[in-house]
């Protein structure tokens, strides 16, 4: 019973509270805000958080570094869906994203489960071929970014461009952390600017140049409330009374798309500078966690993954709030309501948790974990 105590204990020596603590402030500032916008939509919130939690723990539970051949598994599976997509999925406001399950009437996007599966693949392929001191060269380079751009095409066909490009960031950011040889970013960043102009003119639909068009000329009527909200909320904010722009209706999905507007007119620049401080903080702490682990791949491109994530969704949310950005579906990261974002980064946290508190090969091979108990007896 003691030696089973001691092998607990060492499970949570290893687990990153810091991590969860971190995500906490954010959760109160998005249920506040949520609740004053709408309090049913915060009852809907916390049945979000506690399936998030469920989510996070079945993450953490799964023995990702002894059963490794589930990952391939997933990611192909995830890439099956991805392609049953454009022949039988639902088609909702002229895109095809999503699979309905017959029979309960549940959709699910295949594009947002595939970044889980994406990082988790790479972390796999990685951990097996560790990088040289140099970096990758261009065919390893090259048999990491199928894995990468296979997605990124079919979900920019559905067409999702604003998912598929915070793919296809994410997941060259991983590479980037991890090694690649110097001059193939070269050539890469060349070939991209001599292709630019072509991918804007024949790659882009119609209403993706449009809200081009609006971020470079006058901003969108979305983006014109928001900036009035945010405008208005001063240094310290408004009153829930005084919140007009939202309150009376003005800022639209300003419980999703728009949240971060509304934390401006409610809290003013002091609760914005909170906000973002909380998520740089976060977003470092990810790095730094990356950057540790130099041996560690796996933990190395989970931690990395999610930083990019999270960098990303806030860059890219914030940017448009503020018309420095097209404005596109992109939500803040387990801020905006909603359940799915939660329940994605809930179960990556949940997944790198587990390598981390896992990390020892002790803990998922008995054999090893007897060995280690009989040298702690003949010690004693």
């Amino acid at each position: 019973m003691r030696n089973w105590f001691q092998f607990d204990r060492r499970i949570l020596q290893q687990f990153n509270f810091i991590l969860i603590l971190q995500l906490i402030p954010l959760f109160i500032f998005s249920s506040y805000l949520v609740y004053e916008i709408n309090p049913k939509l915060f009852q809907k919130q916390m049945v979000y958080y506690g399936i998030a939690a469920v989510v996070f723990f079945i993450a953490f539970l799964i023995p990702w570094r002894k059963y490794k051949w589930l990952i391939p598994l997933s990611y192909w599976i995830n890439l099956g869906l991805l392609l049953s997509v454009d022949l039988f999925g639902k088609k909702i406001l002229g895109a095809r994203r999503w699979i309905e399950i017959p029979g309960i009437g549940v959709t699910i996007q295949p594009s947002e489960f595939i970044k889980i599966t994406v990082l988790l693949m790479l972390g796999y392929i990685i951990m097996r071929n560790p990088p040289p001191k140099s970096g990758y060269d261009f065919k390893m380079f090259m048999r990491l970014s199928f894995y990468i751009l296979v997605p990124f095409v079919l979900i920019a066909k559905e067409p999702d461009l604003g998912t598929a490009l915070v793919l296809l960031l994410t997941g060259f950011g991983v590479l980037f952390v991890i090694g690649i040889q110097a001059r193939i970013w070269v050539v890469l960043l060349l070939v991209i600017s001599l292709l630019a102009p072509i991918l804007y003119t024949h790659g882009l639909k119609p209403y993706q140049k449009q809200r081009i068009a609006n971020f470079l000329g006058e901003p969108s009527y979305h983006v014109h409330q928001s900036l009035i909200a945010i405008g208005s909320g001063g240094m310290n904010g408004q009153t829930r009374d005084n919140s007009t722009q939202t309150q009376l209706k003005f800022l639209p999905v300003s419980s999703t798309d728009f949240i971060f507007a509304y934390l401006g007119e409610r809290f003013g620049f002091m609760g914005i500078v909170t906000v973002i401080a909380l998520y740089i903080f976060l977003i470092l702490h990810l790095l730094q966690i990356a950057m540790s682990y130099t041996k560690d791949y796996f933990v190395k491109v989970m931690a990395s993954g999610i930083a990019f994530l999270f960098f990303i969704y806030m860059g890219v949310n914030i940017s448009m709030t503020i018309g420095l950005a097209p404005v596109v579906g992109l939500p803040l990261p387990m801020f905006s309501h909603g359940g799915t974002s939660f329940i994605i980064f809930a179960f990556l946290f949940g997944i790198l948790e587990n390598l981390l508190a896992f990390r020892f090969y002790f803990m998922y091979n008995p054999d090893s974990k007897i060995t280690m108990m009989k040298r702690s007896i003949h010690h004693r």
